[in-house]
């Protein structure tokens, strides 16, 4: 059972999370602020006072919203994902020939 064992703000409507599993990352939560119990949320005031609840094992805010472990396990992991899916930036080898480096000079 995967669990959030560790949650901070960090901006705008981020949150940091840590799983049991040593998962751990950043996700945006922005485009889950609706419906009748996320809305007070989009108050960034409120958002802020976001904690790990002791018996749910998850997010939770004072006004009795809370989001499924497994839904922000999955969005932390797809983060993770996408991020270590960008190109790394090309270093020239040890070996790479530089230009003007000849023999003759």
């Amino acid at each position: 059972m995967v669990r959030v064992i560790e949650a901070r703000y960090v901006k705008d409507y981020v949150v940091w999370l840590r799983f049991n599993d040593d998962t751990e990352g950043e996700v945006d939560l922005q485009e889950e602020l609706h419906g009748e119990v996320f809305e007070p949320l989009r108050n960034k005031k409120l958002f802020r006072s976001v904690a790990v609840h002791p018996d749910w094992y998850t997010i939770a805010w004072p006004n009795g919203a809370d989001l499924a472990p497994e839904f922000l396990h999955a969005a932390v992991k797809a983060r993770l994902r996408k991020r270590s899916g960008r190109p790394r930036p090309r270093r020239p080898s040890r070996g790479q020939a530089r230009v003007g480096a000849g023999r003759d000079g």
